[in-house]
C-alpha cells in the first residue's frame, strides 16, 4: 500500500469555543461523534488514521474570526499533539486574518518555532476576500517562509446569506449558501479575485492550496483563461498562475468525474490526496484512492505524486509506509 498524506483534515479546540460564542454555536450544531473526533487529537485520531490507512494527516483548526491570543493558544496545543505524534501529524497554523500583521507574525513562529508546514485560512472575513492589500502582509510571509496558504470555504457572512433566501425553507438556504454550492463557489471566485488584483504578481512564488477538486473551477478553466486576458495587463496570466502558484486536493469529493475534469485542467504535480475528516471518514476516502487505481485514471507514477509525493515536495514532510 502507497503512503497516503491528507491535507484537509480537522480539529476543534476547547480553548477556541471557550473564548469565541459564535465558535460553541458553530460546534453545538455537530452530532456527538463528529464533535468527539473533532476534539480528538490523540487515540481516537490516530485509530481512524489506521482504519483508512493514511500515514499522516496534516491538521487544521476549524472556522472562525479568532484573537490573536485565543489562535496562539490552539496552536501551541496542536503542536503539543504533532510532538506526540510527530509521523502521523502535521500541523496547518490557525491565524487571527482579522489583525494581518499579527497573522503574518503567528505565521512565521508557527512554522520557525513549532515546526508547522503552512496555514489554513477561512475564505473571507464576514463578507470581505483577501484581495484587499491590508490583507497581504499574510502572503508577503508565507512566500518568504516558502509555506502554503489552505483557503478553505467558510460560512456566509449575514449580508451574503440574504442571495441564498428564495421560496423554500431556511435549510435550503443555509445548505445553498454552504456545503451546498457556495462553499465551492465562493472560494473558486476568492481565487480569481486574488488574480485580478494582482496578488501574484506581487508574490510571484506565492503557493495556494484549495480543496474539493478546485472548488468548481477546473469546469470553467479554459473560458476563464481567456475571459482573464481583458483584465487588464498583468505580468503573469491565469494559466501561468494556476499551473505554478494553486495546487487542488480532493478533500470531500469522492468521484471519478470531477476527477477527469480536474486532471484535463491541472498537472499531475499539483494535485493531492485529502479526505476532509472527520466530516467525510477515513475508510470512504480509502475506497475512493482504490477506485481510482482500478480505474486507471491515475496510475504508475502518478499515483505515487497524488498519494504522497506531491504533498512531500510541497510541505517538507516525510510520509512513512503504511504496513
Amino acid at each position: 500500500m502507497l503512503p497516503l498524506i491528507t491535507l484537509e483534515e480537522h480539529y476543534a479546540s476547547p480553548k477556541v469555543s471557550e473564548a469565541s460564542p459564535e465558535a460553541r454555536d458553530h460546534y453545538a450544531n455537530f452530532p456527538p461523534h463528529i464533535l468527539s473526533k473533532l476534539e480528538s487529537l490523540g487515540e481516537e485520531r490516530i485509530k481512524d488514521l489506521d482504519k483508512g490507512k493514511v500515514s499522516l494527516q496534516v491538521i487544521s483548526h476549524g472556522p472562525g474570526n479568532i484573537s490573536p491570543p485565543v489562535c496562539s493558544a490552539a496552536n501551541d496545543d496542536l503542536a503539543s499533539a504533532v510532538s506526540r505524534n510527530p509521523t502521523r501529524l502535521a500541523g496547518f497554523a490557525m491565524l487571527p486574518m482579522s489583525e494581518p500583521a499579527a497573522a503574518a507574525k503567528e505565521l512565521e513562529r508557527c512554522v520557525k518555532e513549532l515546526g508547522f508546514v503552512g496555514a489554513l485560512v477561512d475564505n473571507h472575513l464576514n463578507g470581505q476576500f483577501y484581495d484587499d492589500e491590508r490583507f497581504w502582509s499574510v502572503f508577503e510571509k508565507a512566500q518568504e517562509l516558502n509555506v502554503p496558504i489552505y483557503i478553505h470555504p467558510s460560512f456566509a457572512s449575514d449580508s451574503m446569506m440574504e442571495h441564498y433566501k428564495g421560496n423554500y425553507s431556511d435549510s435550503v438556504a443555509m445548505a445553498l449558501s454552504a456545503y451546498g454550492w457556495a462553499w465551492h463557489t465562493e472560494t473558486g471566485l476568492h481565487i480569481l479575485k486574488l488574480f485580478a488584483c494582482g496578488l501574484f504578481d506581487i508574490f510571484p512564488k506565492l503557493k495556494i492550496v484549495i480543496g474539493h477538486m478546485g472548488e468548481m473551477l477546473p469546469f470553467q478553466l479554459e473560458r476563464i483563461f481567456l475571459i482573464s486576458e481583458m483584465w487588464g495587463k498583468r505580468e503573469r496570466g491565469l494559466r501561468e498562475v494556476w499551473r505554478n502558484n494553486i495546487w487542488i486536493t480532493t478533500s470531500g469529493m469522492f468521484s471519478l468525474t470531477p476527477l477527469a475534469c480536474l486532471l484535463q485542467t491541472t498537472s499531475i504535480d499539483h494535485v493531492l490526496y485529502s479526505v476532509d475528516y472527520p466530516f467525510s471518514a477515513n475508510e470512504k476516502g480509502l475506497k475512493f484512492f482504490e477506485e481510482i487505481e482500478k480505474s486507471g485514471l491515475i496510475a504508475g507514477k502518478d499515483l505515487e505524486l497524488f498519494a504522497f509525493g506531491n504533498a512531500e515536495n510541497l510541505l517538507g514532510v516525510k510520509a512513512r509506509i503504511y504496513v
